[in-house]
């Protein structure tokens, strides 16, 4: 490790993330998006004299679209090399299983969107006609994503929580894939799952929550917005499921979802992916675009040497460039259809079902 990268590692520890990207003015309406229709894969990056590119050598945090604020993961798409050389033999979804079986992969990574959570019946925001924001024209909102917006929620927090009573925890429950994940977990497999979802399924699957970055941020916890009391999540709910908006105790603000809204800071969670990517052994990516950012690039965070599965409706990310890694895999089509298949190869199916008989049963006793 170069002293660089030591430097660097040492600064970026999580309970200073926060306070590096204020110093900077970055919010999570930048990180989270970026410039509006500006995909990192597609931005020729540039040399530049700021700290982000001074002090991580070898490890480049590069950003793409700008000099001076540099908080995008472009370079980990291409700083991590992890020698790719020589042609090799495309790998199979029988591959894979095959490694996993034999113990070859001990530390995988999840990565997983709202494609994972649509089956369980919970909409997704873009999917057009049904997706969330196709369907929020009864908040009387003056656009769609307003209702995910800071300011807009110390105007008027009435539409988000008539909506988070729609998505609260416990509406809905968890289906096969994240059963898959909680498998992992439970074969000592899964270093951790990284999820852009707010509907709380992969905890109410039995994934804890030292295994889970909520990219999104969260139900389980809410701030008071007034005097920044932080309560556990379900001191709200009896209050959102009767439709009010819930109250601080203390100073009587709004309370208000850990949930991340545009232009606040990311969970410092979010930056375990510092150590977590690098130190991955397979990548796996389900149910998501791929477009929002940073967490799209997390994609490229692996070593080039690091198998990744893909298992989505769509091609996505470095998933749909014209030349694949040869050991990237993909299963296109549905994700269920998809996950079932991968665990039919491994030959878990036996031990998939009972998990979830056992899950169900507890959540009707």
């Amino acid at each position: 490790m170069t002293s660089s990268l030591k430097e660097l590692c040492r600064f970026l520890v999580p309970n200073k993330i926060a306070h590096s990207l204020r110093i900077f003015g970055i919010t999570s309406s930048e990180v989270l998006h970026g410039p509006k229709s500006k995909r990192l894969a597609d931005v020729t990056p540039k040399k530049t004299g700021c700290f982000w590119h001074q002090g991580c050598v070898g490890f480049q945090l590069q950003a793409a679209w700008c000099s001076r604020r540099c908080y995008s993961t472009h370079c980990l798409t291409r700083g991590l090399s992890g020698g790719r050389g020589g042609s090799r033999k495309q790998q199979t979804l029988q591959d894979i299983a095959k490694f996993i079986r034999d113990q070859e992969y001990k530390r995988i990574v999840v990565m997983a969107g709202a494609g994972i959570s649509t089956p369980s019946g919970i909409p997704d925001f873009r999917s057009p006609g049904s997706g969330l924001y196709d369907n929020l024209q009864q908040y009387d909102l003056p656009y769609a994503e307003a209702i995910f917006e800071i300011n807009y929620f110390h105007h008027n927090p009435k539409p988000f929580f008539a909506l988070a009573k729609e998505l609260y925890p416990g509406n809905y429950l968890p289906n096969l894939t994240h059963f898959f994940i909680r498998l992992l977990h439970d074969k000592g497999l899964l270093h951790r799952m990284y999820t852009q979802n707010i509907d709380g399924l992969e905890r109410m699957a039995g994934i804890p929550s030292s295994k889970l970055v909520e990219a999104h941020g969260t139900f389980a916890t809410a701030t008071c917005t007034v005097c920044r009391t932080s309560y556990p999540g379900e001191a709200l709910r009896a209050e959102i499921l009767e439709s009010k908006i819930p109250e601080c105790p203390s100073c009587k603000g709004v309370l208000k979802p850990d949930i991340v809204f545009f232009g606040e800071e990311l969970p410092q969670q979010f930056f375990l992916y510092l150590t977590d990517f690098p130190m991955a052994d397979l990548l796996i990516v389900m149910g998501t675009s791929l477009e929002v950012e940073p967490f799209a690039s997390l994609a490229g965070a692996v070593r080039s040497s690091v198998p990744r599965v893909l298992i989505n409706r769509d091609l996505v990310g470095p998933f749909a460039y014209p030349s694949p890694r040869p050991n990237d895999v993909v299963e296109q089509g549905d994700v269920i259809t998809g996950v079932q298949k991968f665990v039919d190869t491994l030959g878990w199916g036996e031990e998939l079902n009972k998990l979830i008989a056992v899950e169900t049963e507890k959540v009707w006793l």
